[in-house]
């Protein structure tokens, strides 16, 4: 039988390096008091855990889910380090379950997938939170790619905000915009970036 290609991320997290450094990402530390206060939180491609972590700091039930072995063995090292706990599960996101109305906060930092996976992605994320629960979003926009300071090849890859409204509309956008800021993450993300950033809330039930 033919062996399986090797993941490419095993190999970019394959340091004591921490490529994205160990940081929380500047959009979801301004946003975290959006997610109901020690709820469950589910982060997706959540790669060597600087997110997960701090969000597990701040007394949140954390679940990170990637593709990647070697990073999210980074990430229970700096869990460790930090002297918190993050359920961590190595998945496939084209075959992972987002168990429905189960989560207080989605949290979606730089997770770039195929059009088709990202929509169902998305449709599974709005299953999957509880009635008042929050989705935070930061992708990279199409027009990343004249600035070269991080993120997919391709801007099939990238998001714009309508397209991420039209993939979320099943959630009240308390923000959604497009903008270009200072990224300083590791060496991974380097300088200007233009992103998209969104809070969307699930309607309560009455």
């Amino acid at each position: 039988m033919a062996s399986k290609e090797p993941n490419p991320w095993n190999a970019r997290y394959d340091s004591e390096e921490y490529y994205y450094g160990v940081e929380p990402n500047d959009f979801l530390r301004e946003s975290v008091g959006s997610i109901p206060p020690g709820g469950s939180v589910l982060c997706l491609a959540e790669g060597e855990g600087r997110n997960a972590v701090y969000l597990a700091s701040l007394g949140f039930r954390v679940v990170a889910v990637d593709g990647s072995s070697v990073g999210l063995e980074k990430l229970k090292r700096l869990a460790v380090e930090k002297g918190v706990s993050v359920e961590t599960k190595v998945v496939d996101l084209a075959q992972y379950e987002i168990k429905q109305n189960t989560y207080d906060g989605i949290v979606s930092i730089w997770c770039h997938l195929p059009v088709e996976l990202r929509k169902m992605v998305h449709r599974d994320s709005q299953d999957g939170l509880r009635p008042g629960g929050v989705f935070i979003h930061e992708s990279y926009h199409p027009r990343q790619l004249e600035y070269k300071t991080g993120g997919p090849p391709t801007a099939d890859l990238m998001l714009t905000a309508a397209v991420l409204g039209d993939e979320l509309r099943g959630l009240h956008f308390e923000s959604l915009r497009e903008i270009d800021r200072e990224i300083h993450e590791g060496k991974g993300h380097r300088g200007m970036s233009a992103v998209v950033q969104a809070i969307a809330r699930k309607g309560v039930v009455s």
